[in-house]
């Protein structure tokens, strides 16, 4: 063992790794999650892992057992009736309920729990809905069915008032500071309606999926019941109260003791629970707040008896009968007892423990990290020190600063993070008041940020200089010390500027010249691709169209039968199809392992005779024209989905490149470019792939990467490959100049994960290389350049 780690273990052996459980840690690790060596699971707060044990389980009872619609009278459909009345009943125990006071309500999700309390709650316009800040979206949509009916929506913020825990009718230990109110509808008493008999609804979440801060349940007792105190002198503190615990997140590591802390509703999602299965949660409900929810829809397993043409329909009584609508998933209920189990086992009060221990180890390393220069690394997300907030759960969430105190993207922490075989999430995590919150983000820089282009899931990480969302690694029972370790190595590896080093971002040289591709620099070989991300032909010379790109090059391109664009990132067959052109012949030829039969598309008359269209690609529109069913049937055949070929109808011929020497113009005419990324012409030197494969090689003889990989220039996709001069000489280009024709550098070209992929075989094949090699050397504010692009 290691220093490192016996230095943790000392701090926190008591509570990390089971000492005391059926299995440790490194068991579990060894026997249930085999799978995941070399791999680095940092998602829990995403979607938990399920264990070998567990799923074979699972197997074993379907194979063994028969299970029919529980709608039913027959044996199969009583068995299943058993089933879902255990699982109802081990939902219940895991938050240590009574099924005198609470039932168990199966959904398809908790999403869709939060969904049915929107839908189905008593509002009206005396009614509040005040929810925290640090909510998920899903919690955020119940204000859609409240301001409809005319009530009032508030975000709150809560402090500590200095005395936790207190009974009812005493002084609150909490205060909030309300944000402004929201109301859709003109307020206004509906007549007979006393203000005292308004629902209202508060809503929190057991933990910040965001941040990992963990409300006290204290709020519960305190919201019904002392809500007089709280509210005083606001308008909306009349009626009674109900409480909304979003326990999504926080019941796979702490689950809240509804013996405790009564609320209302609790809803829960099964996969962060214990993995499988997906697509299952429930809603645990209060019977006398059940009483209050008023239902609408009626399906199959919620009515008694209806008629069809007239208006009558008898409910069931049965909380749960009256809610499920439909037949539930009753295969997926039969197979969470035995996550229950697995869980059951090792006792959540030791999971927490564990998943604690692992959390405060890597907050703590974090914030010790420190640049050559004194400036902390990494800024932690989440409140250590409000009352009502008593301890911090299983995430971390944070941003990496410079030495200069400017930001890290998160999506380049994500994908270098990628790189080193270590899964996490970026960005908001669903949840935009706590983003806000913890970012400081106002209202206007949201709203600029909104309008600047951004939305979720996207890759502007960085606007304004300030982050749009954070970096979030959260822990799950069977998380381990080793992935903690290696992702703080990673961090520091990647983000820490150290004495004496030139830092994480190896700086790229710069400076400019004008290089004429004469004397000691040559071009040599010209690449198309016709169309875009499959794969290209190369040739001594070839001509330049209007638009002075190489001709044909990108010119067409393959999208989904959903309107989308394909490309490698997210179809990486489509380097199994190889192309070439024929000039002479007019003919495009296509080729594909998946096809015996080669495609000939005449350039100039296989065109359809009607359908013009519009697609949208970078921000671009371009006007396309498709082919013929047989056309598009061969490339469906040929990547393996439905899909399209579709040609920019306005492409002209009027250059010619010389591979040595001349560019002859021919007339003059304005084009758009073809289908490309960044420029119309990308470049790479043999000299640079060259150093790359020493430092590959090298990275194989000490150790660091393997199996050895050697790569060539056609692997990073580029129009030209020169040679000549030293490596990364391109770097420092302005202009260079071949025969005639002068050509303006726009700078290195950013790399991705595409130049992973490899055809080998008939197969493709991914790796973490050379990208993780080239993010070593050749990063640059969150770019990892490789090759160089240009514009005539």
């Amino acid at each position: 063992m290691d220093a490192a780690k016996q230095e943790f273990l000392k701090e926190f052996g008591e509570d990390y790794g089971y000492p005391n459980g059926p299995k440790s840690i490194d068991e579990i690790r060894a026997t249930e999650f085999k799978r995941l060596q070399g791999l680095v699971y940092l998602d829990h707060a995403g979607g938990t892992l399920y264990s070998e044990s567990q799923m074979e389980s699972v197997f074993k009872d379907l194979t063994s057992n028969v299970y029919g619609n529980p709608h039913s009278q027959s044996d199969s459909s009583s068995a299943t009736s058993e089933i879902v009345r255990e699982a109802r009943q081990q939902v219940l125990d895991y938050f240590n309920a009574s099924l005198k006071d609470y039932k168990c309500i199966f959904t398809p999700g908790a999403t869709a729990a939060l969904k049915l309390v929107g839908e189905s709650f008593p509002w009206s316009q005396q009614s509040t809905f005040m929810y925290t800040m640090e909510n998920h979206n899903s919690v955020l949509g119940i204000r859609e069915y409240a301001l409809d009916q005319g009530a009032v929506a508030l975000a709150i913020d809560i402090d500590d008032n200095g005395n936790p825990g207190v009974s009812p009718g005493t002084e609150a230990s909490i205060r909030i500071s309300p944000h402004q109110i929201q109301r859709r509808k003109v307020a206004g008493f509906l007549e007979g309606e006393p203000t005292g008999a308004a629902c209202n609804l508060f809503a929190f979440p057991s933990e910040c999926n965001f941040s990992g801060v963990r409300f006290s349940l204290d709020m519960v007792k305190i919201i019904q019941e002392d809500s007089q105190q709280i509210f005083k002198g606001s308008p909306i503190s009349d009626g009674q109260w109900k409480v909304l615990i979003d326990a999504a997140k926080g019941s796979a590591t702490k689950p809240p003791d509804l013996s405790k802390y009564p609320a209302d509703f609790v809803v829960i999602s099964f996969y962060k629970l214990f993995g499988y299965p997906t697509g299952l949660g429930a809603l645990i409900v209060r019977n006398d707040a059940a009483k209050l929810l008023k239902k609408t829809y009626f399906s199959g397993g919620t009515v008694a008896a209806s008629i069809a043409d007239i208006d009558f329909v008898k409910r069931r009584q049965g909380i749960e009968e009256l809610f499920e609508d439909g037949t539930i998933s009753y295969l997926s209920i039969a197979s969470i007892s035995h996550g229950f189990n697995i869980l059951n086992s090792l006792t959540i009060s030791a999971i927490s423990r564990h998943t604690t221990s692992l959390a405060l180890y890597m907050r703590k390393m974090l914030l010790a990290l420190r640049h050559e220069n004194g400036a902390s690394v990494c800024t932690v997300y989440g409140s250590h020190s409000l009352k009502v907030c008593h301890v911090m759960g299983s995430i971390v969430s944070f941003n990496l600063k410079r030495s200069d105190g400017s930001w890290f993207g998160y999506r380049e922490v994500e994908k270098l993070a990628s790189l080193s075989g270590i899964q996490l999430r970026t960005g908001c995590f669903c949840n935009p008041g706590a983003c806000a919150k913890f970012l400081g983000l106002s209202h206007l820089d949201l709203m600029s940020n909104i309008e600047a282009g951004r939305v979720c899931w996207d890759d502007n990480d960085i606007i304004n200089g300030k982050p749009t969302g954070a970096v979030r690694v959260s822990f799950g029972y069977m998380s381990s010390y080793e992935e903690a370790k290696k992702f703080v190595d990673f961090v520091r590896s990647c983000f820490v500027s150290l004495p004496y080093h030139c830092g994480p971002e190896n700086q790229i040289k710069g400076f400019e010249r004008e290089i004429l591709v004469s004397g000691h620099y040559y071009v040599k070989s010209v690449t198309i691709y016709p169309i875009k991300s499959c794969g290209g032909f190369s040739r001594e010379r070839w001509p330049l169209s209007n638009n002075a790109g190489l001709r044909h090059d990108r010119e067409w391109v393959l999208k989904s039968l959903a309107g989308e664009v394909l490309t490698q990132k997210k179809v990486p067959d489509m380097c199994l199809i190889n192309t070439s052109i024929d000039l002479d012949q007019g003919i495009l030829f296509v080729e594909s392992p998946r096809c015996k039969v080669g495609l000939q598309i005449d350039l100039n008359s296989d065109l359809c005779s009607g359908g013009r269209d519009d697609i949208e690609l970078h921000g671009q529109r371009y006007e396309v024209r498709g082919y013929n069913n047989e056309i598009d049937t061969w490339f469906t055949n040929a990547i393996g989905r439905p899909c399209t070929l579709l040609r920019h109808s306005s492409s002209e011929h009027d250059l010619m490149l010389d591979k040595t020497k001349s560019a002859v113009t021919c007339r003059e005419a304005r084009c758009m470019l073809n289908f490309t990324n960044e420029a119309q012409f990308l470049l790479v030197s043999e000299e640079s792939i060259s150093d790359l494969n020493n430092r590959l090689s090298s990275n194989v003889q000490r150790g660091t990467h393997a199996p050895a990989i050697q790569v060539i220039p056609m692997r990073f996709r580029p129009n030209l490959v020169i040679c000549g001069g030293n490596p990364y000489d391109e770097d420092g280009w302005k202009s260079l100049k071949i025969g005639n024709k002068y050509f303006t550098s726009l700078g290195g070209c950013n790399r991705c994960q595409m130049i992973n992929l490899v055809h080998d075989g008939g197969q493709v094949k991914k790796s973490n290389e050379p990208l993780a090699t080239l993010a070593a050397y050749r990063r640059t504010k969150g770019k990892i350049l490789f090759g160089d692009t240009a514009q005539i």
